[in-house]
């Protein structure tokens, strides 16, 4: 039996992968079990930000592994406490919460301004609102789940926590004509990703700070996919400065190797958490902390939010330049960007299939986008071979798209 087939005996059909069985990484390319090579576009949805087994990452893990992995938050550890410094320091927030997955550090970030709400703007109890965005992705929990605006998201999973308000994304006027005196939080993708690479106009983010600030609402920007330099700035609400109440981080956090999330806040919105509150048994754990260290050093240390802005302005120019009635647009920030696919000749996996077969790793978004999202530490002239690649895959299907049609 091959590694696809069993997975697909024994495991719960949740995902639909790309038809390739990986067995290596290394930088920007991984594997297959028979050898072949492929440059990863897909940087594990922005969570392998530094490259596959990045060495200072894993030495950082087998040392760490070595003297002390998991302890809980029952007791101190002497890495935690400098994680989560050199996280606020950078972030410019006053106090951070460790968690393991993205949609943790929403959760987090949730309880953390509902009882905000309750405690310091005295909304009354049980009716603090959140406003979140159509098109939102921030995780698969149930509660995450009952405010998103995909049908499949919510479909057979109800009922849904109350309390959450849907308005469309990019419209500050409709954040502020949604705000009611029990409004706790405004939280916000600065790109939304599983949408499809959906970049707001711009100054979008600076005007629903604004607005926030004058009705005494909390601006939480969840920088899980965004964040971490993917964009060409560490978080990605510093394109229109704004220094939102609270952020999420995840995903490269980890160094593309173990789960670490964090929410990060100002000081009173982090002060409503009392022992007992709130918690999670692998949150924190020194072995994450040391990696979240090690990450965010890296980060510095390589440069890599730089080169994320310049080479994903390099490819973003070059993607614009490869003219094909197959392409509706190309959209991004940094080393963040989507490549809109006329449904009308292929669908967007179609797409990533030829792809697979050039060399090139990716996955789409709702068969409709191409996403493009590599390791940061990517170079021009592997950038060279994607966008090649590319180019030759859509050439090849607009020669083929009139008989498809037929």
């Amino acid at each position: 039996m091959g590694a696809i087939e069993r997975e697909n005996q024994f495991g719960a059909h949740n995902y639909e992968p790309i038809p390739v069985v990986l067995t290596r990484g290394e930088g920007v390319y991984v594997w297959d079990e028979a050898g072949n090579r492929y440059i990863d576009m897909m940087g594990a949805y922005s969570a392998v930000s530094h490259g596959h087994c990045h060495p200072e990452i894993v030495k950082t893990i087998a040392e760490q592994a070595k003297t002390l992995g998991v302890v809980s938050r029952a007791f101190y550890s002497d890495k935690l406490g400098i994680f989560l410094q050199k996280a606020c320091e950078i972030t410019h927030q006053d106090k951070a919460l460790p968690m393991n997955s993205g949609a943790e550090g929403v959760e987090t970030a949730l309880k953390a301004a509902r009882k905000w709400a309750y405690t310091v703007k005295k909304v009354p109890e049980n009716k603090a609102e959140i406003i979140v965005c159509e098109g939102n992705f921030h995780g698969r929990t149930i509660t995450i789940v009952g405010m998103s605006s995909e049908p499949q998201y919510r479909s057979g999973f109800g009922p849904f926590a109350a309390g959450f308000k849907l308005i469309p994304y990019g419209d500050a006027a409709a954040l502020e004509k949604a705000i009611t005196p029990n409004t706790a939080a405004f939280l916000v993708e600065p790109i939304q990703g599983e949408a499809g690479i959906v970049v707001p106009p711009a100054g979008y983010l600076k005007k629903c700070e604004e607005i926030c600030r004058k009705n005494n609402v909390l601006l939480i920007c969840d920088e899980v996919q965004t964040g971490m330099g993917r964009t060409g700035k560490f978080l990605a609400c510093e394109h229109d400065n704004v220094k939102p109440d609270g952020v999420i981080l995840g995903k490269a956090l980890g160094g593309g190797m173990l789960p670490v999330s964090l929410f990060l806040s100002r000081k009173d919105v982090m002060d409503v958490f009392t022992p007992g509150d709130h918690g999670s048994t692998f949150g924190g754990n020194p072995l994450s902390a040391a990696v979240g260290i090690t990450s965010l050093n890296l980060l510095q240390k390589e440069k890599l939010i730089e080169r994320a802005a310049e080479s994903g302005e390099y490819l973003m120019q070059s993607l614009k330049k490869i003219k094909s009635p197959l392409v509706l647009e190309v959209r991004g920030k940094g080393l963040l960007v989507g490549l809109s696919i006329n449904p009308r000749y292929y669908s967007a996996r179609e797409i990533c299939l030829m792809l697979l077969k050039e060399g090139v790793l990716t996955k789409d978004a709702h068969q409709t986008v191409v996403r493009l999202a590599p390791p940061l530490i990517i170079t021009k002239e592997q950038l060279d071979q994607v966008i090649a690649a590319i180019a030759k895959v859509l050439q090849k299907c607009e020669s083929q798209a009139s008989v498809k049609q037929e």
